[in-house]
């Protein structure tokens, strides 16, 4: 009699582990690794399958192809808000990271980043590339692996920032001829082998597409598209990583994430059509071309294959997706304004964002899929976005205008941006050097 009982009782624990996996509930599962991976300046018009009409990705368009391509995503315009928002889930008006030096004010003691949210459920995690925004290291933040430069766009040891990386808290030479994204590509390789059996979480922050647009190694002698050919270089790197994470039969539990921090930086705008179109804006501007992103998002048999999802989705959302999926607790008295997207990857209606917002400096907005509100009460039909955004009269009397407006308003009342953080910028957004140089009529 005992036997049968001992039976009947595997057998409903079993049963009920079924249930709760079938049902999404992902603690009773092997935790998911996540591959957050970056690119910085790649907007809609760079990536072949958000839309480009010039540039060729095979391998980032095959992520989409078999998993979900999210065609509304937003982000803060310039990198380094726009990484203080992915990492901490939360407004710059409340972590003060309104501008791109005010970013590196940010502490570990204010701010929790999604590596000390995921270290307590048992995450390894890693940061690879960028880190030119935040103060300190990697490790202060929690990560418990880094190799990082300083700056944007670094390469080669011939450009002035590229003499050096950081590896761990030791700053090693790059050697002549040393590519350094390809050094990336080796450290993140190896970290997940070392890790091949704990979950781990990689912050893959790429070099590409940021200026300087250098020569790559694949880049023929007398090249005469070097954008192109780093675009290229940057999905090969994308398409080497997959491939490692097949040869390691890890891609079944390893949520991959391929995100634009910003849109496409300004020289390069013109170029990247979308429908024979330019968008409106670009890089550092408050219009669709400076925070709509490519966002691509792949994981077998759990994510839909070739779906396009057109939920709104924001750039603070990662952070309270990934707690979901680890089983990670948010951080305690903190307002976290992301929003888990976690039943979208599984292809379910969710309970999808009906706005986003976005703030740069002293300028703001929230938007909704067809109206848009900014700081100055300035309301616009976003029905053909993202090539315009149409200004709509003050005394408008179309009823969906006038609703649009309140409802929108509404939601910067609840928000409050003015009351948070005031920022202390010249209003651009970017690095006080920088601003200058760009009243100089100089880009970045």
């Amino acid at each position: 009699m005992k036997t049968h009982l001992q039976k009947f009782l595997l057998c409903a624990v079993i049963l009920f582990a079924v249930i709760q996996a079938s049902a999404g509930d992902f603690s009773a599962l092997k935790k998911t690794n996540i591959i957050f991976i970056l690119g910085d300046d790649v907007g809609l018009g760079d990536i072949g399958c958000s839309g480009s009409d010039r540039y060729k990705t095979p391998n980032i368009d095959a992520l989409a192809t078999g998993g979900t391509r999210f065609a509304n995503a937003y982000t803060v315009s310039l990198c380094g808000p726009s990484r203080a928002t992915i990492m901490t889930g939360r407004y710059l008006f409340r972590t003060g990271g309104t501008n791109q030096d005010a970013v590196g004010q940010i502490k570990p003691t204010d701010e929790v980043l999604t590596p000390s949210m995921l270290k307590p459920v048992g995450y390894t995690t890693t940061a690879i590339g960028k880190w030119s925004q935040f103060q300190l290291t990697p490790a202060d933040f929690g990560f418990d692996d880094y190799l990082v430069f300083k700056g944007s766009g670094i390469y080669w040891n011939t450009q002035e920032k590229g003499k050096e990386y950081d590896l761990n808290g030791q700053m090693v030479p790059l050697k002549d001829k040393q590519y350094l994204p390809d050094l990336m590509h080796a450290h993140v390789v190896d970290f997940i082998s070392k890790h091949h059996d704990d979950p781990f979480y990689v912050y893959y922050s790429m070099s590409h597409i940021h200026a300087d647009i250098l020569p790559t190694p694949d880049s023929a002698p007398d090249s005469k598209d070097l954008y192109a050919d780093n675009i290229a270089y940057m999905d090969k790197l994308v398409g080497k990583l997959v491939a490692e994470l097949d040869r390691q039969k890890l891609r079944e539990n390893t949520l991959v994430i391929y995100f634009g921090d910003n849109g496409t930086a300004n020289n390069q705008a013109e170029t990247s059509t979308v429908g024979g179109r330019r968008l409106l804006g670009a890089k550092g501007s408050m219009q669709e071309g400076g925070s709509r992103v490519p966002m691509v998002v792949n994981w077998p048999g759990v994510v839909p294959a070739g779906k396009v999802s057109k939920d709104l989705i924001d750039s603070s959302d990662f952070y309270p997706t990934f707690a979901e999926l680890a089983g990670a607790k948010l951080p305690e008295n903190v307002v976290i304004d992301g929003k888990s997207f976690v039943a979208q990857l599984r292809g379910e209606k969710g309970t999808p964002r009906e706005s986003i917002f976005i703030q740069l400096a002293r300028s703001w907005y929230v938007l909704e899929h067809a109206w848009k509100l900014n700081q100055s009460g300035e309301l616009f039909d976003m029905s053909d976005a993202p090539w315009a955004e149409k200004l709509v009269a003050v005394d408008t009397q179309d009823v969906s205008a006038i609703a649009a407006r309140k409802r929108l308003q509404a939601t910067l009342d609840r928000l409050n941006p003015q009351g948070g953080h005031i920022d202390q910028s010249d209003g651009s957004g970017r690095h006080a050097n920088k601003a200058k140089k760009q009243k100089m009529g100089k880009t970045e």
